[in-house]
């Protein structure tokens, strides 16, 4: 399958909100509650949080798939000069296990020719997400229980990818 890394712009918001919509009530209950999952998405994924996520310097990409069109997205900006963090990386939930996120890191690195390390945060319990990043070369760095608000917290580990040892 051919992939392609597409930069967003606002007029993506949208789809932007639909997938993560579609993504997350799919995927998360089992990780986190219901009523989380919900809060979470309008903390991060309406479209006012988005657009200000856009404009503080998160760069949203759109994996694309031929014939099928954006397949996920994700979202990263830079922490300090060949350091990145990653704060979103899904893809559609009916697309997982193509190879479409593993191409879109190789991507994302040809993308971002600086970038010597990516770090990202991910949920203790979800597994299947732990599992591709270990196959893509991340290792976990630290763990963390990160407050959101409304007496929710994320429980993460911090996972990190060192470029120049990696397979992608």
């Amino acid at each position: 399958m051919n992939v392609t890394l597409r930069l967003a712009t606002e007029s993506d918001i949208p789809l932007i909100a639909d997938m993560a919509r579609r993504i997350w009530l799919d995927y998360y209950p089992a990780v986190v509650s219901v009523e989380q999952v919900e809060y979470m998405l309008e903390r991060f994924y309406s479209a006012t949080a988005l657009s200000e996520q856009m404009h503080d310097g998160q760069a949203f990409y759109l994996p694309e798939a031929t014939k099928l069109g954006a397949a996920g997205y994700l979202s990263v900006s830079k922490t300090v000069p060949g350091s990145y963090f990653m704060h979103k990386f899904y893809i559609d939930n009916g697309l997982r296990g193509r190879g479409i996120g593993q191409e879109a890191l190789r991507l994302l690195g040809q993308v971002l020719p600086e970038m010597n390390e990516l770090r990202l945060n991910v949920n203790r319990k979800n597994y299947q997400s732990i599992n591709f990043y270990f196959k893509t070369g991340f290792v976990i760095e630290s763990c963390m229980d990160i407050p959101i608000g409304n007496g929710y917290e994320m429980n993460d580990f911090r996972m990190v990818l060192h470029l120049k040892r990696s397979a992608l």
